[in-house]
């Protein structure tokens, strides 16, 4: 590891794959969490477009790329929150027009389709020193409003309709998630190219939450998962001359069947060890609290869960436990 920092272009290839499996998983966190778990790969295809279009007027790929993305992102969510277009057929108009819009403009440009290679599949190595201040820029970006407003954007990913009843401008933080999404895929696409990218943002959630039980310990965790497969994968890469976007998510991949196997053992043991009977009498209404929809107890209607010292109550499809005057989830 040590001898690969003496090469600057592994220097550049190290930074951007920390920064890269730091900022795809914590956006991919809220696309899992609101089901759109492929709008990294839509995304990545609009990009193209942007990415031909830098080719065509001789700006920055990078760039261009952002604002397309952004564009795109923007036009998705829109037609999934006030259009008829359902959200994956919106999705997939984009998808396909993205694209056959950048191979079109890319043969405008007077460039092969070949040129397009090193932007859909990776090429990390290559990363110049303008490129990394632009992924560190949109990185930084990312992964401060990705953690800074962590409650809004998570109130709006469980539950719109709750989140708006609760004052929270659901249809702002929607488009902030989708236009992050597409400066993620920005960001990613010199790693592990615009086809690839949706795995980096999709496989460290799905492995995370094989062994978590909260949204907070997925987040952090998948993000933990994403640096280790990036920084890995450049590495092996080097070692054993592969690309680098392929090896990065075969190695996200491997992990996922390993903490699969780990999570259902998990799993298990937890129900043999920590048997419970459900308190399942009904009743029609609970009483209300500021801090929580009902209060929990005998009665109240949900599974009663032993866990160590005290009892969670199953609610909402997560376990909730009290302390204090408010409730805990796990």
């Amino acid at each position: 590891m040590v001898e690969l920092l003496v090469y600057d272009f592994m220097r550049r290839a190290l930074l951007a794959a920390l920064l890269t499996g730091l900022a795809a998983p914590a956006i991919g966190t809220y696309l899992v969490q609101r089901r759109l778990a492929l709008l990294g790969d839509g995304i990545g295809h609009i990009a193209l477009t942007g990415v031909a279009l830098g080719l065509l007027t001789g700006r920055a790929p990078l760039l261009t790329a952002v604002i397309v993305a952004a564009l795109g992102a923007a036009i998705i969510e829109l037609l999934r929150a006030y259009g008829r277009t359902s959200g994956d057929v919106a999705l997939a108009l984009l998808f396909y027009g993205g694209i056959a819009g950048g191979v079109v403009i890319t043969g405008l440009a007077g460039e092969s389709a070949a040129t397009l290679n090193s932007y859909l599949f990776g090429a990390i190595t290559t990363v110049s020193d303008s490129d990394l201040r632009i992924v560190v820029a949109l990185a930084v970006v990312v992964l401060t409003l990705a953690v800074g407003l962590a409650p809004q954007l998570f109130a709006v990913c469980q539950d719109e309709e709750h989140a708006e009843v609760s004052g929270v401008p659901v249809r702002a933080y929607g488009l902030l998630i989708a236009v992050l999404a597409a400066v993620t895929v920005t960001v990613s696409m010199r790693t592990v190219g615009l086809l690839l990218v949706s795995a980096l943002m999709v496989v460290p959630v799905a492995t995370a939450q094989q062994v978590t039980r909260s949204f907070r310990s997925t987040f952090a965790l998948a993000m933990a998962i994403g640096v280790g497969a990036s920084v890995s994968g450049v590495v092996t890469s080097f070692h054993v001359d592969t690309a680098p976007g392929p090896t990065i998510v075969l190695i996200a991949l491997a992990g996922f069947v390993v903490a699969a196997a780990l999570g259902a053992f998990v799993s298990r043991h937890r129900h043999r060890s920590e048997p419970f009977e459900p308190d399942e009498t009904p009743v029609d209404t609970h009483d209300l609290s500021e801090s929580h929809p009902h209060e929990h107890g005998p009665g109240c209607g949900h599974v009663a869960v032993s866990h160590g010292d005290h009892i969670d109550y199953v609610h909402g499809g997560h376990r909730h436990a009290a302390h204090g005057s408010h409730y805990d989830e796990h």
